[in-house]
């Protein structure tokens, strides 16, 4: 089959299409046929060898896709062929709360993900994927926007009327906008470009900070909330946390989900705030499938309309990588079978 492998994770260049053995279909798995693939984050920092440990150089890479079941392993009823699928990337987490061990089977990171021409996933694992959805509809549900599930829905109780706070433009933010205006909620995003702010009003961004413009967005945010955000969609990590304290309001609670912006270059000045506004920072690591099999139902409930910025052929896949590299899109970047 092809598929594309990451080589020696020193640079875009280290992507290398090849041609490989079909996977085997162990008892209790389903071989999936990819149809459309999403990038993320991850999949440029493991290119560039900065993304947890080296991998093998012959790892697939990709953790988000759809495809049409073509194989059943022995043991497996729940499934035909031509069913669409897609899973959580941590194919390990079926339900219940998060627990460590689920990095240890984590799709395009320790075991094979979606950018080759089958893929052998377990089916425990899978979510059927309901003809309301279509493929560029589903294949992004499964990552960025899993975890922006997991940070309003699970971890921050989302109710309508709530003020949400999210960070940048980039495809977890992008997914918390659209799913906090689902629930009714109120939402501010943050950008250094004003062009990507406006795109994000005609979204439903009822705020919109630069924080290029406003160094201090923080307090801005929780002023323009009206008493800041219930919950903040943290994705820059340690350099940004005392902004998103200054926006967070009482009781408020703060997903911590990447650290796009590096690391802190002080502590926190306003560490006694998170006891004096009674704040819940929360780790967030993608969610189970139990939590994807909600999404999708309210995905195909509320005709979710995923930002996609630019579709790539599989021939292109290298192409896709720099286009994600370079940081101007806005929404996912997809590879087509």
């Amino acid at each position: 089959m092809k598929a594309y492998q990451i080589g020696d994770q020193s640079g875009l260049k280290s992507l290398k299409r090849v041609d490989i053995p079909k996977p085997m279909i162990p008892a209790g798995y389903v071989l999936v046929k990819p149809r459309l693939v999403c990038l993320n984050h991850r999949d440029v920092r493991i290119l560039y060898g900065e993304y947890g440990p080296r991998k093998p150089e012959t790892r697939i890479p990709n953790s988000e896709g759809v495809g049409e079941v073509v194989e059943c392993g022995e043991g497996v009823s729940s499934f035909s062929s031509g069913d669409r699928v897609i899973c959580q990337h941590f194919v390990s987490w079926i339900r219940g709360p998060f627990f460590p061990a689920v990095f240890a089977r984590d799709l395009g990171v320790n075991e094979d993900g979606w950018l080759a021409e089958y893929i052998a996933v377990p089916a425990e694992a899978l979510v059927k994927v309901p003809e309301a959805l279509s493929d560029e509809q589903a294949a992004p549900l499964s990552a960025s926007c899993l975890t922006a599930w997991n940070t309003l829905v699970e971890i921050g109780k989302i109710k309508a009327g709530d003020r949400v706070l999210t960070l940048g433009t980039g495809g977890v933010s992008i997914f918390a906008l659209q799913l906090a205006k689902m629930h009714g909620a109120q939402v501010c995003i943050t950008s250094s470009s004003d062009e990507k702010l406006e795109k994000a009003k005609a979204l439903g961004a009822d705020v919109t900070i630069n924080y290029r413009t406003t160094p201090e967005w923080g307090p801005a945010a929780f002023e323009a909330l009206n008493g800041g955000a219930d919950i903040v969609v943290e994705t820059a990590g340690q350099a940004t946390l005392s902004q998103s304290i200054a926006a967070a309001a009482a009781n408020g609670r703060i997903g911590i989900i990447g650290a796009l912006a590096g690391a802190a270059t002080q502590g926190l000045p306003n560490f006694g705030t998170i006891i004096g506004k009674n704040l819940g920072l929360h780790g967030i690591a993608a969610g189970s499938r139990e939590m994807l099999a909600n999404l999708v139902a309210a995905a195909a409930e509320n005709n979710l309309q995923p930002v996609v910025d630019k579709v790539f052929s599989f021939d292109e896949a290298s192409e896709a990588y720099a286009y994600l590299d370079k940081g101007g899109h806005l929404g996912k970047v997809m590879v087509r079978f």
